[in-house]
């Protein structure tokens, strides 16, 4: 039999201690080796290594050599052991214990059945730093290398957050800190530790019927009378309907809106729950953008410049949405891109060299022309079809084997501390 034993620093309990006392190997990290009444004829493997001390389960099973308990941290059933286990055909006894997730929220008395939960232990930061831009409340499962100064650093400036670091929860060592991203880059924090990232204005947060993200959108490609537009410079609602299915914004995506106009792109990928930066060179387009970002209730970061030049500094892209800009503009969105990029073109000549960028950069290229013609009432209580201005998409998918070049060296700017700041005032905890 196999038995996982959730441990949260408080003493185990009754059943947990009856497991323990017959095990023939017992499995865990250190701490929670050095902690645990272990039996003294009992063979102990360190869960460092995973793949090494899966093997080592799995060879105790196959030979039938006793009880095998694995101790690990709080619920081992929330991105812990247990996965691997049962991938590898165990059916292992769980015995949980309170989740660090659990215990952090509880530290600062938050509910956080409306939190979204992301783990950068063994995976992709980005995605979970993507994930803390988009939403209000998230906690974020760290790791080595990939914990709070990296957040912060990811995160500062153009992220306003609160973070509430809590290191070894139910240890000895606890310590539950609130900070400021910038503050999180410059001190050094103990491992394990889990990191409540807060927009502190909604970490209220709203009741809901669903814990984590919110569902989706209930509709989507909405009328253009939903955004604020100039002149009818606006992406209309039958290519947004096509430009959203061939990006697939979702949580833990970037998305670049370039050229973005009233930003209607930029808002609906936002309304799926991805990250998203809406670039125009205007600064009245990017004060439209805001104010249909504020309407919708979204977030969206608003980068004003030039593209391609003022692409640079911002992150990675998963897709990219290209409502202006030339070819030189589609190049550079497709240098960065890692999953798709969709063009919206007024003229017939620029799907060639657009069509060519795209496929330069290692994407299976595609276009389409879309034209609607809507109902329109006459007089009589009779109707026409009024023709709606054809629009040529492109769009590009980077093969999944593939991975975007390596982009050209950027000219480091000048090492800027971040400001330690003071104590947070009350509002903010």
């Amino acid at each position: 039999m196999i038995t996982v034993i959730g441990c949260d620093g408080s003493p185990l309990p009754a059943p947990a201690l009856e497991h323990l006392a017959r095990a023939r190997l017992v499995v865990g990290g250190a701490r929670h080796l050095a902690a645990a009444p272990v039996p003294a004829e009992a063979r102990t493997v360190v869960l460092g290594d995973v793949g090494a001390a899966l093997a080592e389960i799995d060879r105790a099973a196959g030979e039938d050599a006793g009880d095998v308990v694995v101790l690990a941290s709080g619920d081992p059933g929330f991105f812990g052991i247990v996965r691997a286990l049962r991938e590898r055909g165990h059916r292992p006894r769980v015995l949980p214990a309170l989740s660090s997730v659990a215990q952090a929220f509880a530290r600062v008395g938050l509910s956080w059945d409306d939190a979204l939960v992301v783990s950068a232990h063994g995976r992709e930061l980005r995605r979970a730093v993507n994930a803390c831009r988009a939403h209000p409340k998230v906690a974020v499962l760290t790791a080595p290398g990939a914990g709070p100064a990296e957040l912060g650093r990811a995160l500062f400036p153009q992220h306003p957050r609160t973070f509430v670091v809590c290191e070894d929860l139910g240890g000895p060592e606890e310590r539950v800190v609130r900070c400021r991203p910038a503050e999180a880059t410059t001190r050094p924090w103990r491992d394990p530790n889990v990191v409540l990232v807060l927009a502190s204005e909604r970490a209220a947060g709203e009741r809901g019927w669903i814990a984590g993200a919110r569902p989706g959108p209930a509709a989507w490609a909405l009328p253009e009378e939903a955004f604020d537009h100039r002149d009818s410079m606006v992406t209309k609602a039958e290519v947004r309907a096509l430009a959203l299915a061939r990006l697939g914004p979702r949580i833990g995506d970037m998305i670049w809106d370039v050229g973005a106009g009233s930003g209607s792109v930029a808002v609906e990928c936002a309304r799926f729950g991805a990250a998203v930066v809406a670039v125009d060179r205007d600064p009245a387009a990017c004060e439209r953008i805001r104010a249909n970002v504020r309407a919708h209730g979204v977030r969206v970061a608003v980068s004003r410049g030039e593209a391609p030049a003022v692409l640079e500094h911002l992150p990675d892209p998963d897709a990219v949405f290209v409502g202006g800009g030339g070819p030189e503009v589609v190049r550079a969105c497709a240098a960065r891109a890692l999953r798709s990029v969709v063009v919206a073109l007024a003229s017939v000549e620029r799907v060639r060299p657009a069509l060519d960028a795209l496929t330069a950069a290692g994407f299976t290229a595609r276009a389409v022309q879309l034209q609607a013609s809507r109902l329109s009432p006459l007089p009589g209580d009779v109707h026409r079809l009024a023709a709606v201005n054809p629009v040529f998409v492109v769009w590009g998918d980077r093969d999944a084997a593939s991975s975007p070049p390596a982009p050209p060296a950027r000219t480091a700017p000048p090492e800027r501390r971040p400001q330690t700041l003071a104590e947070l005032p009350e509002a903010d905890r």
